[in-house]
């Protein structure tokens, strides 16, 4: 009789490529727009960084759906009820192919308008037109690509997923640069090359996932049964909004908090708004690796609560803290040990470098709480529970964030503006932490499917 593996080195079999999957998603955009900056000049990069405000949008929902959508085949694989995997993908996939063609077909028409509208410069307003239709026509293909790494992870298979992003990646790679001036016989397609490439990878990878998931007989194979339930099912609909659309309200708002913050440090000069990009880029790191582990919280828990097995959760919340603690707080101390030699990847001029450190003392720490705060809530969403985790975290950067940063902006000045970060993020951690003894954990847990 085999003895299971203890819980700690499951999770981290199924973390470990997790993080490597979403790192690859994040390299392909990044490349993308080193290529630009470098063969076309800071106009094509302009043009195309005037789309992220639509794309983080349409990305935020895309996110929810995908995170209903997982926590529901979680608790169904977890309860061992293969039938309601395939509901729940269908019923998924169903909706996001009807938002993402209506986006297509609107956004298609209406792209100058979309790009006006946002106050696009005048001299970049036909490239980022140009870059936003093709973008926009080629959502369907984005939109699927998106929902079924992230389904298929609600299976328990990481890895299926980072072979996925890992062709997608090496192909978007080979192929943006060649699309840009044309080689090989293929068109010269300028600033719309990252948009079409991104369109190709995501085509051809599809095609080879679901001729992998079919040959392996897998969960979430396009099979004659999943292709039967691409359908709107009301009821499952109701199941995976009741969990997304909090997940993509909370993204949302976190962006808009950014974007308030960012208003107060431009205040101060441009040097400061330099050190605010490359803080926010380190920042991105430790936070990324944070919001990694309460994925997997949330995936593993909700196999938990499909099983019924109320310990094997508190298991998986104990395992997540820890994982924060050694890998988010031991990159946080990494940092802390050579922070110009990390700040210098992104800034060369010595006076912004040392103010960026300076800031970067200040909040970088705050990632520990930060991932503590998200494993509880993550805990929460793997039992259905989204709502009363998103309201704590808005009223964290509503009533705690946005006024201590105007606040302490105008008393003490830029450092101000980056003690808002330690503030809310021990904030959200004590919220989230209370919630779930005091509240939660008293309450019976039931399965959703």
């Amino acid at each position: 009789m085999s003895v299971p593996a203890p819980l700690w080195k499951n999770f981290l079999r199924f973390l470990a490529p997790l993080m490597l999957g979403n790192a690859l998603q994040s390299l392909f955009g990044t490349v993308s727009n080193v290529y630009l900056g470098q063969m076309m000049g800071v106009d094509a990069l302009a043009a195309v960084s005037t789309f992220f405000p639509v794309f983080f949008f349409l990305f935020a929902f895309v996110m929810g759906l995908s995170t209903g959508a997982t926590v529901l085949i979680g608790q169904a694989f977890g309860a061992g009820k293969h039938d309601r995997i395939k509901i729940v993908a269908g019923t998924t996939l169903a909706v996001g192919l009807l938002l993402s063609i209506s986006v297509a077909l609107i956004g298609g028409l209406f792209s100058r308008q979309l790009m006006l509208a946002l106050a696009t410069p005048a001299d970049i307003l036909a490239p980022a037109s140009a870059y936003a239709r093709i973008m926009l026509l080629t959502m369907p293909l984005g939109f699927t690509f998106l929902l079924m790494t992230a389904m298929i992870r609600g299976v328990g298979d990481a890895v299926t997923p980072l072979l996925a992003l890992a062709l997608s990646t090496t192909i978007g790679l080979i192929l943006t640069p060649m699309l840009i001036h044309g080689a090989f016989g293929l068109p010269a397609l300028g600033i719309t090359s990252p948009a079409w490439a991104g369109a190709i990878c995501n085509a051809v990878t599809l095609l080879a996932l679901g001729a992998y998931l079919l040959r392996r007989k897998h969960a979430l194979a396009p099979d004659a049964a999943l292709l039967r339930h691409i359908r709107l099912n009301r009821a499952v609909i109701g199941q995976i909004l009741g969990i997304g659309l909090p997940s993509a309200v909370g993204m949302v708002v976190m962006a808009i908090a950014e974007l308030v913050l960012l208003g107060l440090v431009n205040s101060f000069g441009s040097d400061a708004t330099a050190a605010y990009g490359a803080v926010n880029q380190v920042m991105g790191y430790t936070q990324f690796t944070a919001m990694s582990i309460s994925i997997a919280v949330s995936i593993l828990g909700a196999q938990a609560v499909g099983g019924g097995d109320r310990a094997r959760l508190d298991g998986i919340v104990r395992t997540g803290l820890a994982f924060n603690l050694v890998l988010t707080g031991g990159l946080v101390a990494l940092i802390y040990m050579v922070p110009r030699a990390v700040l210098g990847i992104f800034i060369t001029d010595g006076t912004v470098l040392d103010l960026a450190k300076g800031l970067l003392f200040v909040a970088l720490w705050s990632s520990v709480p930060f991932g503590l705060a998200t494993t509880f809530s993550g805990a929460m969403r793997a039992a259905g529970v989204a709502l009363t985790p998103m309201l704590l975290s808005i009223f964290a950067i509503v009533a705690i964030e946005l006024p201590s940063a105007v606040i302490l902006s105008r008393a003490i000045g830029l450092q101000g503006v980056w003690a808002a970060y330690p503030i809310v993020f021990c904030t959200m951690f004590l919220l989230q932490m209370g919630y779930y003894i005091l509240v939660w954990r008293k309450q019976a847990i039931r399965r959703m499917v």
